[in-house]
């Protein structure tokens, strides 16, 4: 089972990858908006901000997210560092329920892409 530091390692691997990104994959992470990932696995959440393609993990919390964020995330700890490392794919993983991924109807069709 992944560890809260290898989560956080992951999540700041993917902002490196999504700073780096071009073309849609740029454009659809072009997005000010508040983030929550809920590792189901390890009941913590970390919590913050998509913005100017990065994200900001601005803290973590024991259980759920205790606001609801404008795009949410939950899965468990081995999904997201299988993800982030490409051995898990995410639309698939979305597609099978293994990632729930929660967002305003605009913002879905922005992350699209992301699939």
């Amino acid at each position: 089972m992944a560890t809260i530091e290898e989560c956080r390692s992951a999540l700041d691997k993917l902002s490196d990858n999504l700073t780096h990104a071009d073309g849609e994959v740029r454009s659809a992470t072009a997005l000010d908006r508040t983030l929550s990932c809920h590792l189901t696995d390890l009941d913590t959440t970390f919590t913050g901000m998509l913005a100017d393609g990065r994200i900001e993990v601005r803290d973590t919390v024991a259980g759920p997210p205790p606001d609801k964020a404008q795009i949410r995330l939950a899965m468990t700890g081995d999904d997201l560092v299988a993800m982030v490392n490409g051995e898990l794919n995410f639309a698939k993983a979305w597609a099978s329920g293994r990632v729930r991924l929660e967002a305003g109807f605009r913002d879905l069709l922005r992350l699209r892409s992301l699939l």
